[in-house]
């Protein structure tokens, strides 16, 4: 009877530890899933703003051939470097 009473007892703790290491696997899984979207975000935030250098570019040099300032050779030139 004392054997299975200390068997319980073992088993309760064996429960408790165990329900505290998923809990912080969890917790580690959530963690590193927060990390990897916050990096996403800034990299959608930087690639966002590279867009927008870009396209401010094309305009200003779509300007410039526009107001005949570079001719079509130049001009396709200057967009082949700003888009590679």
């Amino acid at each position: 009877m004392l054997a299975n009473i200390i068997y319980f007892i073992v088993f309760i703790i064996l429960a408790f530890v165990l329900s505290i290491a998923v809990k912080a696997i969890t917790r580690g899984v959530e963690a590193k899933q927060v990390i990897k979207d916050e990096k996403n975000l800034n990299f959608d935030k930087v690639s966002l703003s590279q867009n927008t250098d870009v396209i401010n570019q094309l305009k200003e040099l779509k300007d410039l051939y526009e107001n005949g300032i570079l001719n079509e050779d130049e001009f396709r030139k200057a967009k082949d470097k700003i888009l590679k």
